[in-house]
Parts: C-alpha cells; structure tokens; sequence
C-alpha cells in the first residue's frame, strides 16, 4: 500500500470517528434523559471512536510526511524527519494539533457521564475541526478565509448530521419509550447541521464557480448541482417526516419503522460524500491564473490593499465571513420565531425590543462583514473602529433587545430529565462563571480591562494572523460588551443589578478610562504589531504610527459617544424608578389614609412635647 492511499483511507477513517465523537457527545447532551439506559451505549460509542481516532491520526501523520517527502518507515532518519515535519512546518504544525485534539478527547471522553460533561467534552472536538479547517484544500483558494470558514461549517454540519445519526442507529436497541422524543430531537438537531452544510456549500459555490451557468455548463458545476439536489432531497424528506409523520405515530410504531427511516437518510448521506469525492477530484471552473508580483498587503493578509478609506467606501467595501454571517442570520429567524410564538399563544412582546434587536444585529453585520473588517485587517485605525464598534456600540441595543427573556418565555420545558435549548440557557446563565463574568463590577473590569491584555500581549498578533482568532475576537468583545450593557440599561435576568447612583459611578469610570486609553494610543512611539502594519505597503496612510495615532483618536471618541447614550438611559431609568416609588407609596397612602406621615407628624408632636418639658 503506498503512503498516498493509506492517507486518503486513515483521512476517511479520521472523518467518520470525528463524526461519532460528535454525534454521541450531542446524543448525551441534549438529546436522551440522563441516567437513560442509551446514555450508556451513546458513551461506549464516544470512547470507542476517541480512540480510533487518535490512534488513526498517529498514522495519518506518519503517512503524510512520507507521501510528501517520498520517504519510508524504513530509513533511518524517518522518525526524526517527521517530527521535524510536524513541528516546524506549518501544515505538519495543524496535523499534530489535530493529533492533539484526539488524544485530549480520548482521555476526556471516558469521564463523560452528565451532559454538562459531554458539552465540555465538544471544546477540544472543536478545536480539532478548526485546526482541520485551516489544512483543508479550500484554505488555498483565492478568499482563505472564506474558505476556512466554509470549510469549518462544512465538517462540523457533516460530523453532527451523520454522527447524531449513526450514534441513534446503534443505541436504538436501548431506546425503548424515548424513541419517538429521540427522532424528534435528533432531526431538529440535523435540521441545524444541515443549513451549516447549505451555508458552507453556498460559500464553496461562490469560491470555485465563476458565473451560475457553470452549474450546467461544467462538468464541475453538473456535479455540484446533483449534489444540491440530492441534499434538498434528503431534506424535504426529513421535513416532512417531522412534521407530519412522526406526530401522528405512536413509540411501538417509531422503534418499528425506525431503520428504516435512518437507513435512507443514511444512504443518503453516503450518495452525498461520494459526490463530493468526486468533486474534490475535478477542476472548478475557476481557472487558476498565477500570482505574479504579490503585494505586501497580499502576502500577510491573502488579499489585495483595498482603496483608500474614503466615506463612499466605508460602504461599498464588503467580505462575506461565512460563520458569523450564518450566526447573524439565525439569531434574526430564531428571534423571530420565538416572538412569533409568543403571539400564536396569546402574549406579547414589545415591539421596540424587536426593533432594538433587529438594530443590533443589521450593525453587527456591517461591522463583520464590511469595511471595518476590510480596513481592520490591514490598517490600526481600522481595526479600532471595528474593535470599538464591536465592544460599544453593538452590544447596546442588542441588549436592549432582551434575547434570554425572550428565550425563556417562548422555548418549552422539557420534563424527562434530558437537556433542550431551554435548559442549556437556564443551566448557563446560572452557572456560577456566567455570574461572575456577568457581576456588573467584573463586567466593567473586563469591558475596560481587556483592551490592554487584548492590544499590550501577544493576543493582537494572534488575532490579526489567525482567522480563528478573529471570530473569537468579535465573540469576545460582543459578549464582554453585552454584559456590561446588560448590567446596566438590559432586563435579561444576570445577578443583582446594582444601584443608579452605582450605575453612574461605572459608567463614568468607564469613560475616563477609555479616554487613558486612548491617549496612551495616541501618545505612543512605538507601533503595535509592526511585523504586520509597518509592513502593509500602503498607499494611503503610509506612516503606520501616525494611523496608529488615529485609531487612539477613534477609540476615544467612538468609546465616549455610546458611554454618553448609556448614561442618558440609566438616567431616564432613574428617573423613572423614582416615579415608580413615589406612584407606589401615593397608593399606599391612599389606602391607609397617610398613616405613615401621621405617625411622622406624631413622632415630631412628642419630640416637641418632650422638649417643652
């Protein structure tokens, strides 16, 4: 067997035991009862696969070095040449990062019993897919991070549709009166995995078709349009088996017809791969035109210095960034789906949370997906009006929007003892690190502090070389950001909010200190991360350091500008809670004749008469 089939099988082999891991964490965590009798048989699923999967990547590894090198097992300096290979270089650096992520699950995984457990189980799975991500044959197109994007949705999707699947599959034994509650779960949960496959399809479509009619043109597009259809195909069909089929059955009925229902979406599944197995071995219609002369700017970012930043171009400049663009575009359904319900049931919901959240989410797009993640990726005064945006002005409104209110009010409770999307939001926001990281003093002490551990450390290089560590960049300020709005102007339940006078105190604390750190921006001699901006190749704003010195200017004042909004509507709060406290003790006075302020009077006539004495 020459080293090249023995990576295609131990990278077949690696995929379907991700997949496994996958499917029986997810089985465990949020679709059976725990203590049920299949927990047992969805772990001894996971522990088996971890295993496999670490021990395939051991020799996954070995045969890629020597498929790339041409060397044997048998030389005598292979061992140390591959462990240079895994090590120095950067595709064998992924690869061992992957070995890594398998061995920690294979470990993690057999403590596993709770689904909390299995949650925490999913990060290193994560990390994983991610790293795989970065080493895929799409992480080489023309739009690298895109493609690393697409390509991230697509394992994933894939991992949870076929392994949820196959995990029920072989539990299905063990089942019993939970069969029907499981196949409902489960294809809601595929439903999910698969717009993560349509979203990544859509985003490889974009990558490697030049115009629509290549769909029918090429022998490419042929294939990628038979997939399509089989993969719409396969999803009307789970649709409507959930939607009007597996109501009207009784459990008796799921458990016998059960195989044979996962048997065609398994088939299915395995019609899909083989397409694109075949596309993977097929010329796109894209041609591939060498690069020439690289840009500076091309170089370190893998894409072209964009023009100069000018008013216009603040809004025609755009990049699709796949994950946080399906994130946006679910969090818009999904809200609207729970106010939907909310209504089909009799309840209400304030329209300007909708609008306020709506708000949230259109500048969230715009600060991902447009200029300021264009001009961020290449200039500092770029990436601080999308840093600021994304930490001041963002979380603002979509707090105001009241997401977990709503989410509680409108998500249903289940009572069997397994975990649904309800319980998962109520087990995190009760979590003992959500409160703390919520504690209105930590959310201020993150939401000021982090801007130096994030710009004065090694985190902003990582995060402008890494596209990873970018969403985790737009994550994290997001959520520190949420916090902090929350705490003061949210309603989204969080611990005990402190007083207005408080409230104020923070705020204006916040305040000078964005404007030290801005000055210390803009005081500054010496440039953050100079290997990347000093060596840009601009046009316009050449002197990295003056540009530097701009983005301390717009730290402060895009900082101070939502700082100023807050404190207007902690004060308009303020305001009204007094309202609220004087209308109340106005009733109450009204009820017992102003027996309070007759006891005061009387109090003062004592006194008085004490003093007369």
């Amino acid at each position: 067997m020459t080293a090249a089939v023995l990576v295609t099988l131990t990278g077949i082999v690696r995929d379907l035991a991700i997949a496994l891991v996958i499917g029986g964490l997810v089985v465990i965590a949020a679709v059976l009862p725990r203590g049920h009798v299949g927990v047992a048989r969805a772990s001894a699923v996971v522990r088996i696969a971890a295993v496999v999967w670490a021990a395939d990547m051991v020799v996954f590894c070995l045969a890629s070095y020597s498929s790339i090198a041409g060397r044997g097992p048998a030389e005598p300096t292979f061992g140390s040449e591959a462990w240079a290979f895994l090590t120095g270089i950067a595709l064998g650096q992924t690869y061992l990062q992957v070995t890594i992520a398998a061995l920690l699950t294979s470990l993690v995984v057999g403590f596993v019993r709770t689904p909390t457990q299995a949650a925490w189980a999913l990060a290193p799975v994560a990390w994983a897919l991610a790293a795989q991500a970065l080493a895929g044959h799409a992480a080489g197109s023309t739009d690298h991070n895109l493609a690393i994007s697409a390509m991230f949705l697509h394992l994933a999707g894939s991992g949870i549709w076929l392994g949820v699947l196959v995990t029920l599959a072989i539990a299905r034994g063990t089942l019993g009166d939970a069969t029907k509650d499981a196949v409902r779960r489960a294809s809601r949960i595929s439903g999910w995995a698969a717009v993560m496959i349509l979203a990544s399809g859509i985003g490889n479509a974009w990558l490697r078709l030049s115009r629509p009619s290549d769909l029918w043109t090429t022998s490419y597009g042929q294939l990628l349009s038979v997939k399509i259809a089989l993969f719409g195909v396969v999803v009307l069909l789970a649709a409507m088996y959930r939607a009007f089929y597996l109501p009207r059955l009784t459990n008796a009925e799921v458990r016998a017809r059960f195989w044979r229902v996962l048997s065609v979406d398994l088939g299915a599944l395995v019609a899909i791969i083989a397409i694109a197995v075949v596309l993977s071995g097929t010329a796109p219609p894209v041609p591939i035109v060498p690069l020439g002369t690289a840009s500076p700017a091309y170089l370190l970012t893998g894409y072209a210095l964009p023009p100069a930043p000018t008013a216009i171009e603040w809004v025609l400049q755009w990049r699709l960034e796949m994950i946080t663009g399906l994130a946006i575009a679910s969090a818009l359904v999904v809200y609207l789906r729970w106010v939907r319900r909310l209504r089909a049931r009799g309840d209400q919901w304030p329209w300007h949370r909708t609008a306020w959240w709506f708000a949230g989410l259109v500048i969230l797009t715009w600060v991902v997906q447009g200029a300021p993640a264009v001009y961020g990726l290449v200039s500092f005064s770029g990436h601080m009006v999308e840093h600021m945006f994304l930490v001041m002005v963002v979380p603002v409104p979509l707090a105001l929007g009241a997401p977990v209110t709503l989410a509680l009010r409108a998500l249903p409770a289940r009572d069997d003892g397994s975990r649904g999307p309800r319980e998962w939001l109520r087990a995190l926001i009760e979590s003992r690190f959500l409160q703390f990281l919520a504690n209105p003093i930590v959310a201020a002490v993150n939401f000021a502090g982090s801007m130096f551990v994030f710009y004065y450390t090694g985190v902003f290089s990582w995060v402008l070389h890494n596209h990873v560590g970018h969403i985790w960049m737009a994550l994290h300020f997001v959520a520190v950001g949420y916090f902090f709005a929350n705490a003061l102007v949210g309603v989204d339940p969080g611990p005990r909010r402190p007083s207005y006078p408080m409230r104020m105190v923070l705020l204006f604390a916040t305040m000078a200190f964005h404007a030290f750190f801005g000055i210390s921006i803009m005081s500054s001699t010496a440039l953050l991360v100079p290997r990347w901006f000093g060596l840009m190749g601009r046009s316009w704003n050449a002197d990295a350091l003056f540009d530097q010195q701009i983005g301390g200017q717009l730290a402060w004042s895009i900082g101070e500008i939502p700082v100023v909004l807050l404190a207007v509507a902690v004060a308009v709060g303020w305001r009204r809670a007094d309202e609220r406290v004087a209308e109340r003790k106005d009733r109450q006075a009204d009820r017992d004749h102003d027996a309070e302020l007759e006891q005061y009077n009387a109090m003062l006539a004592r006194l008085d008469a004490d003093e007369s004495r």
